[in-house]
């Protein structure tokens, strides 16, 4: 009996099955989500306690290395996690080879460079520029 004849006409469809990069991008998500929900406290914390004080207060805030590398790291997640969601959304809804590719990569630059430019002011108002 051949192997194509013992597998169930789903199994046929499908073909070899996943080439695992959807378990890697499932955890990626769920990393970064658990990471934004713990920054996203402490930021919002952070907004509280800073609430009514004046703009020298908050840049002598943001100078500390603390909430500078974990504002930073709330960018980074932030838009990581934004580019693996809209990547979903992009993969499932759109159709055309093309368009889905040019989408992803418009996309991925997008979300790039709006981080860098995030980090970038960060950066820049901790060290005092």
């Amino acid at each position: 009996m051949d192997r194509q004849q013992l597998r169930s006409p789903l199994g046929r469809a499908v073909g070899p099955g996943s080439a695992k990069e959807g378990v890697e991008h499932w955890w990626a998500q769920r990393v970064t989500a658990v990471a934004l929900i713990l920054l996203g406290l402490w930021f919002a914390a952070s907004l509280v306690a800073l609430a009514g004080a004046d703009r020298a207060q908050v840049l002598r805030w943001l100078h500390e290395p603390l909430p500078a590398i974990l504002t930073i790291l709330t960018v980074i997640a932030l838009f990581y996690h934004g580019a693996l969601g809209l990547q979903v959304v992009i993969e499932d809804y759109v159709h055309s080879e093309w368009l889905k590719i040019s989408s992803l990569v418009v996309m991925r630059l997008v979300s790039v460079a709006l981080a860098v430019a995030g980090i970038f002011a960060v950066l820049r108002i901790a060290f005092g520029g």
